[in-house]
Parts: C-alpha cells; sequence; structure tokens
C-alpha cells in the first residue's frame, strides 16, 4: 500500500513554509499580527501538518511523522498561547516561559537536523532545518532581551527559512511531475 500513496511530504512542506513566511513578514514589521496570520496557524500551519504526519505514519516514515505532527502542533500550540489569554480563558505567559518555549523548539529542531545529517537527506531540506533552528534562538534571544532588531533580523531570516521549505516542497512536486 506504500507505494501506491502520494508522498505527502510537499504539502506539509507548503504549510509550514506559508505559515512561516506570512508570520516572519509580522516580525519583520512588515505588518500587524492579526487573524490572518493566526488562521493560517490554526488551520494550514497546523492542521495540514497533522493530516501530513498522519499519511507519514501510514507510509511508515518515523522522521515525516514526527516533523510534521511536531510542527503541526507547533502551529496550534503558537496560536493557543496567543489567543487564550485574549480570550480570557488563562493568564498569558511569562516572558520566561515563551523564552523557554522557543529554546525547546530549537533544541527540537536541531536534534531534528542532526537525523537529516545521519540519515544523508538533501541539501535542500537540511537548510530548512538549520534555518529554523537558527529562527527559534533567534526569537528566543529578542524574547529574552526585548531587542526589536534582533525581532527584524529573526523576520527575514524566517522568510528565509519558509521560502526554502516552500522551494523543497515544489522541487518535489516537479520532480514527480516530469517522472524522476
Amino acid at each position: 500500500m506504500g507505494n501506491r500513496l502520494a508522498n505527502p511530504a510537499p504539502l506539509g512542506l507548503t504549510a509550514f513554509g506559508m505559515t512561516t513566511v506570512l508570520l516572519n513578514l509580522h516580525n519583520a514589521g512588515i505588518f500587524p499580527l492579526g487573524t490572518m496570520v493566526l488562521a493560517m496557524g490554526i488551520f494550514y500551519g497546523g492542521l495540514a501538518q497533522i493530516i501530513v504526519g498522519i499519511m507519514e505514519w501510514v507510509k511508515g516514515n518515523t522522521f515525516g511523522t514526527t516533523a510534521f505532527l511536531s510542527y503541526g502542533l507547533f502551529w496550534e500550540t503558537l496560536v493557543g498561547l496567543l489567543l487564550m489569554s485574549k480570550l480570557g480563558w488563562w493568564v498569558g505567559p511569562a516572558k520566561e516561559a515563551i523564552v523557554a518555549y522557543l529554546i525547546m523548539w530549537g533544541i527540537f529542531t536541531f536534534l531534528m537536523w542532526i537525523a537529516l545529517l545521519i540519515g544523508k537527506h538533501n541539501m535542500g531540506l537540511q537548510l530548512v532545518f538549520i534555518t529554523l533552528w537558527i529562527l527559534f534562538f533567534l526569537l528566543a534571544i529578542k524574547e529574552a532581551t526585548g531587542n526589536a532588531l534582533i525581532g527584524k533580523i529573526a523576520g527575514i531570516e524566517g522568510i528565509i527559512c519558509g521560502s526554502l521549505a516552500i522551494y523543497v516542497a515544489f522541487s518535489q512536486i516537479f520532480s514527480e511531475a516530469k517522472g524522476s
């Protein structure tokens, strides 16, 4: 059955990439955070990647399952963190808690990048993970220091990261379309 299933990774990569670019356009100061980014985080960055993670599980791809389910749930938790206090459901997280959240995601991403190196995956995917690792740590530093310039640099770096994910997704789609 695994050979008859479509490759779900391009969907997960575009969901991650497009949502990451949009959030980081906000981080770079291009527009304020609003419902467009939050809706993308819930439905495309979150839900689509969760579906892709389950599809990767069906195909027996442990790395894809772990990556897509984890980052899909990252988007869900991030939007939850942003919305729960706005809705009056809970007190918003302390600055130190957000810093810890971002550092934990950075550590997870770094370890996933190591797994890519061990598995000899393609350079494009390796670049997505190393830029994402850097992004999480830049965002943690920005949150810890309140330095707006670091936030803008993180935004630009996040746009690069998301764009790389979109590139890797479409390289897979185009490769399959031409039959390679």
